[in-house]
């Protein structure tokens, strides 16, 4: 059987191919030098603001970190930029290749810049407590340290490989039989215990206006819950826009209800080769249950390969019809097999084309699993949280940013699963419609009708 690509990237990648090797060699002294970032106390971060403040000097760190990016990046306050300059030059201190300076320090300030903004912003972390530079230091140098040591191999046990087409998320020994695996344990070492899955959620959580962002559906949301609490499978059918879709995902269904936030953390998102191997994506690929499927492009691209890569989504594919004939599994998946794209023309951000095989794909192993089988299109509102790349790029190392936000999703009807082969483009119309109108909808709620499309 011949299956079409459904790929999307899960999670954030900075380092670029051509450097990786470069950084391999010295990962343990960088693995160090970031742990030490993230260990920085507010003493220090304090004593690093005063200094911002009289010294007006930017240090060459400093000047790599706003080399390109937007002026929000000079308006940081003291604090914050303190903060910034410090992590960026102890990070710099340690990087054996140069050439992975700016891409690092770019996404770093990028990041101080969307928390500074959002504690000018009056937002609260989830607990009512402040959003603070600490806490910018904290996230970021963890989410460092997991790349560098699963991503990059900076450990005695390598890096972390996805063995199975299917993986199920890293959440931290308990309950999890997975661990009595002594291979796991020796691999996550102090990180045994560490929930994967909630440490991307702290990352972006505090870059979004949770207080503005909108959840649409909420009665559909709850009725796909309680169709998989019936033992049936969901298929959410979305557009695409932020490397971060996971945790927005995650982030907002925590705002229905603590019962629908749970579902965010069982759902299973379709993904390509990238978001297990780019190496600061594979710790927040860690915390998802995933289906690792290679594109067509991608199969394509070696020759030499491609009955390996076939064979692979071949095997992705069984996986995925076992746990849909299990029953309760909840899938996400965004047909058109990447993300939206601006129109560099007009700022407009259209819903890419959904694509009628990869629908047909998820019918199909939907009918197989002799389970009552549900498809909800899902509109999703997040390119300003990570705003893409204006063209595909192939393979890693797109520069990366982030802005503090509101976002938005809408669980649009369940599209019945009807029609013979005759009337399949019927039922896909119908799903991206559906998801063009949930999308517009979230827009104009949003205040972000600039990026309404225009037909």
């Amino acid at each position: 059987m011949k299956f079409s690509t459904a790929i999307l990237s899960v999670a954030l990648a900075l380092s670029a191919s051509s450097t990786t090797h470069a950084f391999t060699t010295s990962s343990t002294q960088s693995n160090n030098c970031v742990r030490r970032i993230s260990s920085l106390g507010a003493a220090e971060i304090k004593e690093a603001s005063t200094s911002s403040s009289k010294d007006t000097a930017s240090s060459t760190a400093a000047n790599a970190a706003t080399n390109g990016l937007n002026d929000t990046s000079s308006t940081l306050s003291p604090e914050f930029e303190g903060a910034r300059d410090m992590a960026i030059a102890k990070l710099s201190a340690s990087l054996p290749n140069p050439a992975l300076e700016k891409p690092l320090a770019h996404f770093m300030s990028e990041y101080f810049a969307a928390l500074d903004t959002a504690a000018k912003a009056g937002n609260k972390n989830a607990d009512g407590s402040d959003i603070t530079a600490e806490q910018a230091m904290k996230e970021m140098g963890r989410t460092l340290q997991y790349g560098m040591k699963y991503g990059l191999g900076a450990s005695p046990k390598g890096k972390f490989i996805f063995e199975d087409v299917r993986h199920m998320a890293l959440r931290g020994s308990k309950d999890d039989t997975r661990y009595e695996n002594e291979s796991l344990q020796e691999m996550l070492g102090d990180d045994v215990n560490v929930d994967f899955y909630a440490a991307g959620c702290d990352f972006f959580r505090p870059a979004i206006d949770i207080e503005k962002s909108l959840v649409m559906g909420e009665e559909n949301l709850k009725q796909a819950k309680a169709q998989l609490d019936a033992g049936e499978n969901v298929v959410f059918f979305a557009n695409h826009q932020s490397e971060a879709d996971p945790q927005v995902v995650s982030c907002l269904f925590e705002k229905v209800s603590d019962e629908v936030g749970e579902l965010a953390g069982q759902i299973t998102y379709v993904a390509g080769h990238k978001v297990t191997t780019d190496p600061l994506a594979v710790p927040f690929s860690m915390g998802r249950n995933l289906l690792c499927i290679h594109s067509k492009k991608h199969i394509d691209a070696d020759p030499e390969t491609k009955p390996a890569k076939s064979k692979q989504n071949m095997a992705a594919m069984s996986s995925m019809l076992q746990g849909m004939k299990t029953g309760g599994m909840a899938i996400w998946v965004a047909p058109s097999g990447g993300r939206d794209r601006r129109d560099v023309e007009t700022g407009k951000i259209p819903i890419a084309p959904f694509d009628q095989k990869t629908v047909d794909m998820f019918r199909l192993m939907g009918n197989k699993s002799k389970k009552p089988t549900h498809f909800y299109p899902m509109s999703m509102v997040s390119y300003d949280l990570c705003p893409p790349p204006d063209f595909v790029e192939a393979g890693v190392g797109e520069q990366r940013n982030v802005r503090y936000t509101p976002i938005g999703i809408a669980i649009m009807d369940e599209v019945p699963n009807v029609g013979g082969a005759e009337k399949r483009h019927l039922f896909t119309e119908r799903a991206e419609e559906e998801c063009i109108d949930g999308y517009v909808k979230l827009l104009n709620e949003l205040d972000m009708e600039r990026y309404v499309p225009t037909n």
